[in-house]
């Protein structure tokens, strides 16, 4: 008589199921959605209206420096990053560095009255210009490059990376020297040229 255990079949399999399966699948496929779908760039025009906000408020620091030097904006010798430029308006005036991190980038926080020169900021500067021409970039987002722009030239990232990519792959804020702020997609809408006196600086890769 054959006394062997039979060997029995058990239920609780560690291996997921169909519907196990089918229940990632959709949740990732969601998630996908999110990311890509026409939510995502709703996010980002809310975020470009919050980094409008900035650009505005640092406009207003440089309108007090440009009170004390002769209408000029910051400028410094040999500065090769927008931080080196910029970094002359705080603590003076102003101390909320918040602004210069675009809410819509994953750029981090500086510690209020920080030296710019010490992290990284969003945007980019046009060092040598004067406040008041409505034609006239004076910051921006960060750019892809630092070129002079013509109509439909690259400006902010078309791909969503890095560079020119604080708002992913839909477009970034200029300000102009009158204070106002246009919004362009990553195509430029408008020529951002400078004359030879001015330099175009990115902030810091």
């Amino acid at each position: 008589m054959d006394m062997k255990p039979r060997r029995e079949f058990k239920e609780n399999s560690p291996a997921f199921s169909l519907i196990e399966l089918l229940l990632v699948v959709g949740i990732l496929g969601v998630l996908y959605a999110l990311a890509f779908s026409p939510s995502a760039a709703r996010y980002q025009r809310a975020k470009k209206q919050l980094c409008e906000a900035n650009l505005e408020k640092i406009y207003v620091a440089m309108q007090l420096y440009a009170n004390d030097f002769g209408s000029r904006t910051p400028t410094t010798t040999n500065a090769t990053t927008s931080e080196a430029a910029l970094a002359i308006l705080v603590p003076h005036y102003t101390v909320d560095t918040d602004v210069f991190i675009c809410p819509g980038g994953r750029d981090s926080d500086l510690a209020s009255g920080t030296s710019l020169k010490q992290g990284k900021i969003s945007y980019a500067y046009y060092m040598g210009r004067e406040l008041g021409s409505s034609a006239e970039g004076l910051l921006s987002d960060r750019q892809v490059n630092t070129n002079r722009k013509a109509v439909n030239d690259d400006l902010f990232s078309a791909t969503g990376q890095a560079p020119g990519n604080n708002h992913r792959k839909y477009g970034g804020n200029v300000l102009f020297g009158d204070g106002h702020v246009e919004v362009s997609p990553a195509a430029a809408a408008f020529a951002l040229d400078y004359p030879t006196n001015v330099t175009l600086l990115n902030p810091k890769p």
